[in-house]
């Protein structure tokens, strides 16, 4: 069945065309992190129907925005992974969750959450931070870093060809930093800035990732992590 269009002769609606059916550009932030099997998506999305979900990829695989493959042997299965183009919406979703941010507040009860969710909006503030400042208590010049929260790991890259984000520990971190969830809000989205969580003792950073020995993040040497 085609795709319905706005039919109109407007690069925001041609863009709309492409991701503004609801689910797209949530798909895009869980291939933002790398290639994932179908029911890894489908776990990563609560609320999404088995039907609307095949339906979306295979919408996303049409306006070339991922690509299918599959993996080599022993593994044999099926992955989705964003396309060039699908990977250009990344300062769309950074700009679409500062956007947001202002309405998100309090967890609610029913809300879901992921840590990599936090992903998106924190790759810019720590792409700034390491920039104007790599000489970060404990992590001199960090390019791979560990985000360790409750709900668990991901990790960031900040060196090659920009700021990107992968699902769970990389192999060889530089880093590894443990902030509860709220220290991770609250400098995702600008509450306090990623140099003054380090100096109140929110995070903690940890050379080489979770394996090393903690070292004090700021100068009280208090850890504020839960």
């Amino acid at each position: 069945m085609p795709r319905r269009s706005y039919d109109q002769y407007c690069a925001v609606a041609r863009a709309l065309d492409a991701v503004g059916d609801r689910w797209t550009l949530l798909i895009v932030r869980e291939l933002l992190g790398g290639a994932r099997r179908y029911t890894d998506l489908h776990t990563d999305l609560p609320g999404v129907s088995t039907d609307m979900l095949a339906s979306r990829l295979k919408d996303m695989e049409r306006e070339g925005l991922v690509t299918r493959r599959r993996l080599a042997p022993p593994g044999a299965a099926f992955v989705y992974e964003l396309a060039p183009r699908g990977r250009e919406l990344l300062p769309v979703l950074t700009a679409l969750a500062d956007w947001g941010a202002p309405a998100l507040g309090d967890p609610r009860p029913t809300d879901a959450v992921r840590a990599h969710w936090f992903a998106v909006p924190l790759l810019t503030r720590l792409a700034a931070h390491f920039s104007d400042d790599p000489g970060t208590p404990g992590a001199p010049g960090a390019g791979v870093l560990d985000i360790v929260l409750d709900e668990g790991t991901f990790h960031v890259t900040l060196a090659g060809e920009g700021p990107a984000y992968g699902e769970g520990p990389a192999p060889q971190p530089d880093v590894s930093l443990r902030m509860s969830t709220a220290t991770c809000v609250d400098v995702a989205y600008d509450h306090v800035s990623f140099a003054q969580a380090l100096e109140a003792g929110r995070i903690e950073v940890t050379p080489g990732g979770e394996a090393g020995g903690a070292v004090s993040a700021g100068t009280r040497g208090e850890d504020g992590t839960s």
